[in-house]
């Protein structure tokens, strides 16, 4: 075979493995006569649920006065931009928030339960449609709650670890054992009251929670108004001033 002959079968070898290189690696090579199996994405992990907590009261108004805590505690419902906004800023400043979440609002937007408890905070249950539950029979304000409890046990696989009543600070004796009845040992209630949801104004919001707030308080907010997003950044500076911390209903109390 002459020198050039010899050249040009090496080159035509060259250039064959290279064509069958670039086939296999742009998927041209045989498939497999069966496909893969599939397996499902694994579910979440499921949310805290309530517990009883011994020497606490059926209404828990705030915790220990001895730890430099407080629980910063959340209405939830509202625009979920402007709730998501409220998160974002407690994690920024590394706090922990409570969020008491409505059942209708989950039903609404029900990514904002992951989106919670993916932050690192509580979750908990604020009935279902946000109505004078002091005001219903037992039975009525059972299934008030226990409608909630439904929605956050589909979205976390947990009834959530507080109920707070709505439209009340306190609970009567029927919403007390309703809430017992649905499986939440303690009712949630607080001893600071920002009145946010007057629309104050965000110096107002700030006033109202830094006066009386000390070691231990459950601090009532609510998603929703401009006022607290304006106001929290403040407020969470100036308890850290304080050396107070602001950490979730569960850490406060455990």
């Amino acid at each position: 075979m002459k020198p050039t002959d010899r050249r040009g079968a090496l080159r035509a070898g060259a250039a064959a493995a290279l064509a069958g290189a670039l086939a296999t690696a742009c998927g041209t090579a045989p498939r497999p006569t069966a496909p893969a199996p599939r397996h499902p994405a694994p579910a979440p992990h499921a949310a805290p649920a309530p517990r009883r907590l011994p020497g606490q009261p059926a209404e828990i108004a705030h915790g220990p006065r001895d730890r430099p805590r407080v629980a910063l505690t959340f209405h939830g419902q509202g625009d979920p931009a402007l709730a998501r906004t409220l998160l974002g800023q407690a994690e920024k400043a590394g706090a922990r928030v409570t969020v008491l979440a409505v059942g209708s609002w989950l039903d609404a937007h029900p990514d904002m339960a992951r989106r919670i408890l993916d932050g690192g905070h509580d979750l908990g249950n604020h009935t279902q449609h946000h109505i004078d539950v002091n005001a219903l029979t037992e039975d009525r304000a059972l299934a008030e709650i226990e409608a909630c409890a439904t929605r956050l046990r589909r979205l976390t696989g947990s009834i959530g670890t507080w109920f707070r009543p709505s439209r009340t600070q306190h609970a009567a004796p029927s919403v007390l054992r309703a809430a017992r009845r649905a499986g939440y040992p303690h009712v949630l209630s607080y001893d600071v009251d920002s009145l946010d949801f007057t629309s104050p104004g965000a110096a107002a919001v700030v006033r109202n929670v830094t006066g009386p707030v000390r070691a231990g308080s459950v601090v009532s907010l609510h998603f929703g108004y401009p006022d607290t997003a304006a106001a929290l950044p403040l407020l969470l500076a100036d308890l850290d001033r304080r050396g107070l911390r602001a950490v979730t209903t569960t850490e406060l109390l455990t």
